[in-house]
């Protein structure tokens, strides 16, 4: 019996296709009542980088100028905050907002 390959090989070729786990808007569904702090975008000091939207491990930021945040989607995990270069985006507790 053959052993499943993590590779499979294209015909014809020597390339490879390596397999990517490829998160989809809210892969674990709507998460957002998970929070307990949420991201507050400050517009005027976004610079449009998209290292939010890129380190967003639910897809929750949309690629928009300037960006939205989809609070449907997002755990509130920071990491858009924590990748930011400018601080354009805060934390602050669920309650506040």
């Amino acid at each position: 019996m053959a052993t499943p390959n993590t590779f499979s090989k294209k015909k014809k070729t020597s390339e490879y296709v390596i397999p990517l786990n490829v998160p989809t808007e809210g892969e674990a569904g709507e998460t957002g009542t998970w929070r307990a702090l949420r991201p507050v975008l400050i517009p005027e000091k976004c610079i449009g980088c998209f290292n939010c939207w890129l380190f967003c491990p639910e897809i929750a930021i949309k690629k928009t100028n300037p960006i939205e945040i989809d609070l449907r989607f997002c755990k509130g995990c920071g990491i858009c905050a924590m990748e930011c270069p400018t601080k354009a985006i805060k934390m602050v507790k669920e309650e506040e907002e």
